[in-house]
């Protein structure tokens, strides 16, 4: 690829077979639908039209925006329509190769090709899809720059605003693109972007298998319930007897967290451990110059409240360095003061004992009691529990290495669309 900033409506970046080719063109997202395509842009079956009660075990399936992650289409289970109710809704039919996007809520505009092993399926309400005519375009190159203009969050025009964010499908139709005129380029630029994201794809899998793993692992290394012993040991401890039961208020001090609220500061030298950071895994932070109940390195960090059937209540977070995280009200301070911290850290953290406290009708709220009482099972040789939070941190430490390399290869191609597709800010769409 050569540079070329020779147009306003050429990439910065361009293969060289292209290079003496005209400037690329704008066309609106209808244009690109096959000529009279009646259904070429549409979402899904509305209000009444289709649900809970038309949902079955085996029919057309059900094309939802929950199956679009990241770009890519993964449905690990289906719901379905009869063939009857797939026939009224035949304006929300969606067959392979179709893009189907999220047409509601916080992931408005994420989007994904429907793969070719999906003969048909019926759109839910909360997606739509476009067909693009083939014969002209690119479906790949038309899907590739859509997703950039979401992640760079210049799809946000098409929004709106309200209880419940909506992709507007008058101005979808409206929206414009810019397209090299031969579609050999357009494929040639799609390539180079899949090629990328099936680096991308190979390396989630493995990020995957190493996730699968650890939850092996964390399965044999601790004993099943109603037993005393795991199923998995490490040889030196084969002989030291079974593992004894503890309360965990027989291994921890307690301590509740504090309101942070009125002292936050963006630029304070103390991150804010609330239920939002921890839930995050330390993605959302606040930060604060009043420490109120400072962490230190070891102490376990738990969220005592949650919304029914939420995926927060007690979870927990892992202090890894003193003088840097102050405690939150709704989030308790464990400090071991029997066992190695960090075995327990992996046996409370999410314990299927507090999550008998939620009873998906109302807010989960774990009171210290309920906290200190929870049942344990540990080695008695405090090696033993050292070698087992060993092995299972050298897992989470594999797990944020595969992360950080995905994190890193979406960056680059996110920058390399940047260079291949020119820049949109002089179409209508701004």
């Amino acid at each position: 690829m050569n540079k070329n900033v020779k147009n306003t409506l050429l990439p910065e970046l361009r293969f060289p077979e292209f290079i003496d080719f005209e400037q690329w063109e704008s066309k609106t997202l209808k244009e690109l639908t096959p000529k009279g395509e009646k259904f070429g842009i549409v979402d899904g079956p509305f209000g009444s039209n289709l649900k809970t009660i038309h949902y079955k075990t085996e029919g057309i399936p059900i094309i939802t925006s929950g199956y679009v992650t990241d770009g890519i289409f993964k449905a690990d289970k289906y719901l379905f329509v009869t063939e009857e109710k797939f026939r009224k809704e035949k304006r929300s039919a969606v067959k392979a190769g179709d893009i189907v996007m999220a047409k509601i809520g916080a992931r408005c505009g994420a989007s994904a090709i429907l793969p070719m092993d999906h003969k048909t399926g019926i759109l839910s309400g909360n997606s739509l899809k476009i067909t693009i005519d083939e014969s002209r375009f690119s479906t790949r190159f038309v899907w590739q720059q859509l997703w950039y203009l979401h992640i760079s969050l210049k799809l946000q025009v098409l929004i709106k605003a309200g209880a419940q964010p909506a992709i507007s499908i008058a101005n979808l139709k409206k929206f414009e693109l810019l397209l090299p005129k031969k579609k050999e380029e357009q494929q040639k630029i799609a390539d180079c972007l899949s090629s990328l994201d099936e680096l991308i794809t190979a390396q989630s899998q493995k990020l995957d298998a190493l996730k699968n793993h650890k939850i092996g692992l964390l399965q044999n290394l601790f004993p099943a319930e109603g037993e005393t012993l795991p199923e998995l040991r490490f040889p030196e401890f084969e002989d030291d007897g079974d593992w004894i039961e503890k309360t965990l208020g027989q291994v921890v001090h307690y301590e509740n967290g504090k309101a942070h609220e009125k002292d936050i500061d963006e630029q304070g030298n103390f991150i804010v451990v609330n239920s939002k950071f921890i839930s995050t895994d330390g993605e959302v932070k606040k930060y604060t110059n009043t420490a109120n109940l400072l962490a230190k390195e070891g102490d376990i960090l738990m969220v005592l409240s949650d919304v029914p059937n939420g995926r927060a209540i007690a979870k927990c977070f892992y202090v890894d360095k003193d003088d840097t995280y102050t405690v939150n009200q709704r989030v308790c301070k464990l400090t071991s003061k029997k066992a190695v911290s960090l075995v327990l850290y992996y046996l409370i953290n999410r314990n299927s004992y507090f999550l008998a406290f939620d009873d998906g009708a109302k807010q989960t709220n774990l009171r210290k009691d309920d906290v200190l009482n929870c049942p344990l099972l540990l080695p008695k040789n405090p090696k033993e529990q050292q070698k087992i939070a060993n092995c299972l941190s050298s897992i989470d430490e594999l797990i944020k290495a595969q992360s950080q390399k995905i994190e890193a290869l979406k960056a680059h191609k996110k920058g390399l669309m940047q260079q291949l597709f020119p820049n949109t800010n002089q179409l209508t769409n701004e």
